[in-house]
């Protein structure tokens, strides 16, 4: 009895082993299929004379804001660019332009409609999230088209990151002065991006640069956005990928609070690299936090050894500068420049 239990026993740990290894190669089998279609991004067609753009306000309110709306469609239309304006961009409910219900319609209806190639936003603000969940992407994976937008338009990037689709981080609407000499370089890598030209950026040195180079693809975009995302089916992964990462209107310690929380997250365990984009108008707490934002992120991500650039201009200040999420990128990353060049 005793040698047949043992026999048993012997038995029964093979099967077990034998499941577990055929289990476990089928799920790192489905992991790398996942990495596959998240890492190999489809890339929307770019734009040419005769295209189509919808603007749409997924976000914030645009009261009293329709000179500037109008004045982003005349570049378009300088660019031979046809434009629609979604039907709800204006509407009002608090604080955001229309109801969930009206701002997810008109962007429903750009990503439907397969004479738009383009969709731009208005502005951010905050309220995408809250029509994340309510979109179907059914029509847009056929044909897929370039979303622009960058702030709270960081939820929708997130999502169609996911979705496999690359998507453009750039200026928006209500980012176009009536000088558009002020913003010149602004503009000027927008249109590269939607028409196809190279991009390329040096960027200023920094004492606080993490140095080495890497090429992978580039997500990410406001960190509030990205640390909200946490848990939800919209964060993004980030392994073997450049992270860029801007903020507007926080406390150092708000920063650092969130670096945190991706950290312990495992955000950045097998990150490629990070690009530090505007970190713009910082509060002051009545207890100072006592280092650099500069400091306070490297110190925040002092376990790891990738490359660590600062000084990109894009964000929320004047000068914001397009990014290709989802697109690869070299990034090379020294005290005195670092350089950015998209394939």
């Amino acid at each position: 009895m005793y040698i047949y239990n043992m026999s048993k026993n012997r038995y029964t740990i093979i099967i077990l082993l034998v499941f577990l290894f055929v289990g476990n190669k089928t799920l790192i089998a489905q992991n790398n299929q996942n990495q596959k279609q998240v890492t190999n991004l489809i890339q929307p067609p770019y734009l040419k004379a005769g295209d189509t753009v919808a603007i749409v306000a997924p976000s914030g309110i645009l009261k009293n804001r329709k000179d500037e709306v109008e004045h982003a469609k005349q570049l378009l239309k300088r660019w031979q660019l046809n434009v629609i304006v979604g039907e709800h961009v204006f509407s009002q409910d608090n604080h955001f332009a229309g109801t969930d219900q009206e701002r997810c319609e008109d962007l429903q209806n750009a990503l439907d409609n397969p004479n738009i190639k383009a969709i731009w936003c208005a502005r951010g603000g905050y309220g995408t999230v809250r029509i994340l969940d309510k979109l179907d992407y059914t029509k847009f994976l056929k044909q897929p088209k370039w979303i622009i937008g960058y702030s709270d338009i960081t939820a929708l990037h997130n999502q169609i990151h996911n979705l496999g689709v690359q998507s453009l981080h750039a200026m928006m609407c209500v980012s176009l002065p009536k000088d558009e000499s002020e913003i010149e370089q602004t503009i000027a890598t927008f249109k590269k991006a939607i028409f196809g030209e190279t991009l390329s950026y040096t960027l200023e040195g920094s004492n606080y640069n993490q140095v080495g180079e890497v090429t992978a693809p580039i997500v990410g975009g406001n960190l509030t956005i990205l640390h909200t995302m946490l848990g939800s089916k919209t964060s993004i992964d980030t392994s073997g990928k450049i992270l860029f990462i801007e903020e507007i209107g926080e406390y150092k310690y708000h920063i650092d609070r969130m670096l945190q929380s991706l950290k312990r997250a495992g955000y950045f365990d097998n990150c490629k690299g990070v690009i530090v984009g505007d970190m713009t108008k910082l509060r002051k707490n009545t207890t100072l936090w006592g280092t650099s934002i500069e400091q306070l992120i490297l110190d925040a991500l002092s376990d790891y050894d990738f490359p660590i650039a600062f000084n990109m201009p894009a964000g929320h200040e004047d000068d914001n500068r397009a990014l290709i999420l989802g697109r690869k990128a070299t990034l090379k990353v020294e005290k005195t420049k670092s350089t950015l060049v998209f394939e």
